[in-house]
């Protein structure tokens, strides 16, 4: 047995047939090229592939093999991070307190299945910028591969707790990415359209306020595009899938007509008066409100975000005469997807409508375009141009369109405290990263030395 595990033969055998597997799954047949690599790695040894070694030597130095050793490790952790499993950390509290800012967390891509990286030739364990810079590209797009996702073990449900790439983070204003380039194009074009009413100009349509915007904004500052997995990590709670229809009364989401299920930490902001004495600092670390979370804006008011349970406990203070859930009510517009008047709608009221599925067709009219022109146009990839007499795609007059791909709805648990799908609409199939399995170490920012750490979180299971 020793003497064959030693045989070339049958290592490359094993090698190869590994590789095999590796390629079925993967599914790109131009991997068939590696083969004559393993061929000669293994049996003929014509080129000196692990160059950093002396070739014939049995005993190599000390930094010979530490430069093996580091090789193969970035090598393994980087197919680990690309295919199986990867680290993430929590930086903001939309999703508390299901899962808290200072979280850290393993992500499984084997969930839904790995997706092939669009862009392969980039630094390893970097996201899109170069460690210690602030604007240099850590990935090449000389070469780019279209989306293809590698079977996995199921497909993304309801209630998943989903990591994705941030669907408006296609287009970046660098050094100023929050709010996403989207937003300040909207903003400014709102600027720009109050400014010509002030000043008693012929007013023009939102398309054309924000293609004049858009236009200023790339005159003046370095807007640069991101291909989908160089965009920002986001997690948040799958709240739709494909075909589902979606509807939000007072905060109240409704899937297919039926009450969205019960989230046991779901959060909402709510106004806390007292009699005028402060609460108790230690009794807000109990309810793990984080300091940044605190808005004190009177002396007899707070605004705070709290579950359900914090507020039969906060109501049992003797100093808190009330504790009263902030509502955007009905038919007041809010600056949300789809970003139209023709949609009244707002962060706790909005819908009903259908998330966009794959194979379906709908009718496309002026009204309702707004629900769909970045499907059509940024996931897509089609020419969208909205005229007089009609919408045209891809230069053809068009009553119609069939969705190439599966779309989802996302939000944070924090309701009121969350950049979700509210704010930019649909997630694409392709921007699906993985799936929340769990923490493997959380630490409280306001917290310092030992303190800091929840040992409470440690492999904490996700829901």
């Amino acid at each position: 047995m020793k003497g064959l595990l030693k045989n070339k033969w049958f290592k490359f055998s094993l090698a190869a047939f590994t590789y095999l597997l590796m390629m079925l799954w993967i599914g790109n047949f131009w991997l068939l090229l590696g083969f004559p690599i393993l061929f000669d790695v293994y049996i003929s040894k014509k080129v000196h592939w692990a160059f950093w070694k002396k070739r014939g030597v049995k005993k190599q130095s000390f930094v010979v093999e530490w430069i093996d050793a580091l090789i193969f490790a970035v090598v393994a952790a980087t197919l680990i991070r690309m295919f199986f499993i990867e680290a993430y950390t929590i930086p903001t509290s939309s999703m508390e307190k299901s899962m808290l800012v200072g979280d850290y967390l393993f992500v499984s891509k084997m969930a839904y299945g790995p997706k092939v990286p669009n862009t392969p030739l980039s630094f390893p364990f970097a996201h899109h910028t170069m460690p210690g810079t602030t604007s240099t590209k850590s990935y090449s797009e000389l070469i780019e591969w279209p989306y293809h996702r590698l079977a996995g073990f199921g497909d993304v449900e309801r209630n998943d707790v989903v990591v994705f790439n941030f669907p408006a983070g296609d287009t970046i204003r660098v050094g100023f990415e929050n709010p996403d380039y989207h937003s300040q194009v909207r903003s400014l074009s709102n600027d720009f359209k109050k400014d010509d009413m002030m000043k008693g100009r012929l007013l023009q349509s939102d398309r054309a306020y924000k293609k004049i915007a858009s236009k200023y904004m790339r005159q003046r500052f370095d807007i640069r595009s991101r291909p989908v997995d160089k965009r920002e990590n986001y997690i948040k709670r799958c709240v739709g899938i494909p075909g589902d229809t979606l509807l939000s009364i007072d905060a109240q989401m409704y899937v297919n007509g039926k009450p969205q299920g019960s989230i046991e930490n779901m959060q909402f902001n709510y106004n806390v008066k007292t009699n005028g004495t402060s609460i108790n600092p230690r009794k807000l670390e109990e309810f793990n409100i984080a300091k940044d979370d605190r808005h004190r804006i009177s002396t007899t008011e707070y605004v705070l975000p709290l579950t359900t349970a914090d507020v039969e406990e906060l109501k049992k203070l003797h100093n808190v005469i009330s504790v009263t859930r902030l509502l955007d009510p009905q038919g007041m517009y809010g600056d949300v997807f789809p970003f139209s008047k023709d949609y009244n709608w707002n962060r706790d009221n909005f819908g009903p409508f259908v998330l966009p599925k794959k194979g379906v067709t709908v009718e496309l009219t002026k009204k309702n375009l707004p629900l769909y022109d970045r499907v059509i146009s940024a996931y897509e990839g089609n020419k969208l141009e909205v005229e007089d007499d009609g919408i045209y795609i891809n230069d053809q007059l068009a009553t119609s369109y069939t969705f190439k791909m599966d779309y989802y709805w996302m939000m944070g648990d924090n309701r009121h405290m969350s950049a979700d799908s509210r704010y930019w609409g649909y997630v694409p199939e392709d921007h699906i990263v993985g799936k929340a399995s769990f923490v493997w170490l959380s630490l409280d920012k306001d917290k310092s030395f030992l303190s800091k750490i929840r040992w409470n979180r440690f492999f904490m299971g996700i829901e």
